[in-house]
């Protein structure tokens, strides 16, 4: 589905949501109390400025009687079936964020991967899927990645721990030509990337990913990543708790000229490597 078309298919759902509210005899507010929202949420709903959360939709629909339709509604709009289940309300946010900060421990982020990067993760995590599912996996991603191209492109924030530099994905020639897109993409200034070094020992986010999301015309997300599962979370002082934990990230982390200088003797590193065998 388009963008033009999924936008108004999100005001079709909020118009709907007004309209049955309404017939309930409902104030914003109201049905916030009983679906566990603000009624601001409620009303940033019906204008299509935020889209909810599948649980909400759930209980929207129970509070209101309506049977299941915004459940179904919700599945069609943002359940988009080259992502995973757990990703794509995440994936769908990110098109419209003015501002997305990346903090990865152990991989590159998503929207920096390399066609082969990307490629070598999905085959990793599928070893024995059908050769088209490999395909669709990657080109979704790479999809997603030319967000950072576009002219309403959001401003791009990555900080990558060092191990991400360091694990040969895909083998010695794959890295080298994934750490020289960092280091492109950083210069160019579509992204601006810095590095946590193995010398800054313990760190706010041991072993955790985070993704903080900003918009023209709804609060913040923040987007956690687990075992099969993510976390969108909206809930302002849980928001502003990630936030708390991103800034401590980028206080550790390296200056950005000496974080492109540590990606480019890591890509030279895999070079020399690639040559040699």
């Amino acid at each position: 589905m388009a963008n033009g078309s999924r936008q108004a298919a999100w005001e079709f759902f909020g118009l709907e949501l007004k309209r049955r509210r309404e017939d309930a005899g409902l104030t914003q507010v109201e049905l916030g109390l009983r679906v566990f929202v603000s009624g601001g949420y409620i009303g940033q709903f019906e204008q299509a400025i935020r889209k909810p959360q599948l649980d909400v939709a759930h209980r929207i629909d129970e509070a209101l009687q309506t049977d299941g339709i915004f459940e179904r509604m919700w599945h069609q709009l943002i359940d988009d079936r080259r992502y995973a289940e757990y990703f794509a309300a995440a994936a769908e946010l990110e098109s419209s964020a003015t501002k997305v900060c990346d903090f990865e421990p152990f991989v590159i982020p998503g929207l920096l991967q390399t066609p082969e990067y990307a490629r070598a993760i999905t085959l990793a995590s599928n070893p024995f899927a059908p050769e088209a599912y490999i395909e669709e996996t990657v080109t979704a991603r790479l999809d997603r990645a030319q967000l950072l191209s576009a002219d309403t492109r959001p401003l791009y924030w990555a900080i990558l721990h060092e191990t991400a530099l360091r694990v040969p994905v895909g083998g010695p020639a794959v890295m080298s030509r994934q750490l020289q897109q960092l280091v492109t993409l950083s210069r160019n200034r579509w992204a601006l990337v810095l590095v946590l070094p193995y010398a800054v020992g313990a760190h706010a986010q041991m072993g955790k990913s985070l993704r903080l999301m900003e918009f023209e015309d709804a609060p913040p997300t923040a987007y956690t990543e687990a075992v099969y599962s993510g976390n969108l979370l909206d809930d302002p002082a849980v928001v502003k708790r990630a936030q708390a934990a991103y800034d401590l990230l980028r206080a550790a982390a390296l200056p950005p000229e000496a974080s492109r200088a540590l990606i480019e003797s890591a890509a030279e590193d895999y070079e020399r490597c690639a040559s040699s065998t």
